[in-house]
């Protein structure tokens, strides 16, 4: 009989975790589908948001590190990095002490554009939120708090993840320095048009 029902309840456990991750996967599905309508009008590709939200949260990076991020040869990343450029999005600077090294750090007008973007994402969920209940409200704070508590000790047991995660957080909770971090409210994830062309859901590394 105890056999039985810890299959049952393995069962049900298994269920519930299928359902859950269905649930999310349709709610970010449709704010990726309004953020890339979003994107579109702002005329940036889905890649060029990609290095930009890179760039915010680290402030500057070597192109070598940039192009192994973007899974993306040295070439290809350089001239994701160069059509950036002439749209003064990004910038690149040399490392005082070691002139060899060429760091890529946005420019005002990228963190703008990428905090543009994003508090579309804020507004989505901050209307979706009032239409909750409060009742339902405090659910999903509880809910939500036990997820994230669940990620960040998932990833800090995973071998090599546990500096990223530090980095990421760090990021998140304090932003960058001299980096405007947009309001939180309610967004829409964007897949916008690759350079010089119509839209695209461009989510690789080349197609910028």
């Amino acid at each position: 009989m105890r056999t039985t029902d810890t299959t049952n309840a393995g069962t049900d456990r298994r269920d519930a975790a299928e359902q859950v991750l269905a649930n999310l996967g349709r709610a970010v599905g449709s704010l990726r589908c309004a953020g890339s309508q979003r994107l579109v009008r702002l005329g940036i590709s889905m890649t060029h948001f990609h290095v930009l939200t890179l760039l915010r949260h680290h402030d500057a990076m070597p192109m070598g590190h940039l192009a192994e991020i973007l899974d993306a040869s040295l070439s290809s990343a350089t001239g994701i990095i160069d059509r950036m450029e002439e749209r003064g999005l990004v910038e690149r600077v040399r490392v005082p002490g070691d002139r060899r090294v060429v760091l890529v750090r946005p420019t005002r007008a990228g963190l703008d554009l990428v905090d543009e973007a994003e508090l579309v994402k804020s507004d989505v969920l901050g209307s979706a939120l009032a239409r909750l209940s409060p009742e339902q409200l405090d659910r999903l704070a509880v809910a939500a708090g036990d997820l994230q508590a669940a990620i960040t000790a998932e990833l800090a047991d995973a071998p090599g993840r546990s500096t990223a995660l530090t980095q990421c957080s760090h990021a998140h909770a304090h932003g960058q320095p001299g980096h405007r971090q947009p309001a939180l409210a309610p967004p829409a994830l964007v897949q916008p048009a690759p350079d010089g062309a119509g839209a695209s859901p461009i989510t690789g590394p080349a197609g910028a």
